[in-house]
This record gives structure tokens, C-alpha cells and sequence, in this order.
């Protein structure tokens, strides 16, 4: 990676956006910003949230819980990940994660970057006072057919 500049930013400078997978996005480094190496976001979501079985195929998805816990599939196999824990889900790989009982707050690193494009097509600005988007899978599943950066393989394993 290769910045001519350096990018310090706190949390409350992010930018915010309602996922329509569920829960809550502060982008703390696009892509562009670090010469497209990687895309880093919090993500914090309610208790039962879940994905459909997906993958990457041209990125590896980290995951930092930072609170909460989760239930990660991976290629068929369940781990369960708590706080402090850290999950690396190499590109191509199918898996899928459910928010436990208390949910989540995560940092999903992207690497390298270019899922950035699904993320934005999947999501949309906080506007204050406005209520979270519902989750509405449709607009998932068109977000990865658009752009090609994500692929959905089954309904949620769960």
C-alpha cells in the first residue's frame, strides 16, 4: 500500500450508513483513501442478526469483535467468536454469521479493497432523526448481482 498522505480519523468523523443487511456501518477507511488496499468498517448490529451464506471472490473478510459475540459458519463448519476475537474468511469461501444474544459490534476488514461498490449500492446515508432501514435481502441480492463483488450462495444456515 502506498498513501501520499497519512489518514487519521476518529469515530465520530466515520461515515455512517443504514446496511440493508442489518445494522449499522462507520466506514473508517474507503478504499481510495489507502491507494485501494482495503476497505476497514465498524459495523454494529442487533441481537439475531444474520447473513446469507456468501463469499468474496476477490477479497479476504476479517472479522475484530470488539463487543458481543457471534456464530460464524465457514464453509460449513461453526465457530463461535466472542470479544477480543478475531475470524479470517479467505476470498472465494462461503460462510455466514448470526449476532448472538447481546449483538455485535465488529471491525470487518476488506482485503484488498473493491467491495466497497456492494457496500454503498447495499446501504444507505444515517439521516439524523430518521429510523434504521429495515433488512431487506432483495436489495442485497441486488447490490451483489450490480457489482459483482459479493456473492450470495444460500439463505442464511442458521
Amino acid at each position: 500500500m502506498t498513501t501520499s498522505t497519512c489518514l487519521v480519523r476518529n469515530a465520530e468523523d466515520a461515515e455512517k450508513r443504514w446496511f440493508y443487511g442489518g445494522g449499522l456501518h462507520s466506514w473508517l477507511v474507503r478504499e481510495h483513501e489507502v491507494g485501494d488496499g482495503f476497505l476497514l468498517f465498524e459495523d454494529t448490529v442487533d441481537p439475531g442478526k444474520r447473513t446469507p451464506l456468501h463469499a468474496h471472490p476477490d477479497a479476504d473478510e476479517t472479522f475484530y469483535l470488539l463487543a458481543g459475540s457471534m456464530l460464524l459458519h465457514v464453509d460449513g463448519v461453526e465457530h463461535q467468536v466472542r470479544t477480543g476475537g478475531v475470524a479470517v474468511v479467505p476470498r472465494g469461501v462461503p460462510h455466514a454469521f448470526m449476532a448472538q444474544d447481546h449483538g455485535a459490534r465488529m471491525l470487518c476488514l476488506h482485503t484488498p479493497g473493491g467491495g466497497e461498490s456492494f457496500y454503498r449500492t447495499a446501504s444507505e446515508p444515517v439521516v439524523t432523526g430518521e429510523p434504521a432501514l429495515p433488512v431487506d435481502f432483495d436489495r442485497i441480492r441486488q447490490a451483489a448481482a450490480a457489482t459483482g463483488t459479493m456473492t450470495i450462495v444460500g439463505p442464511p444456515p442458521f
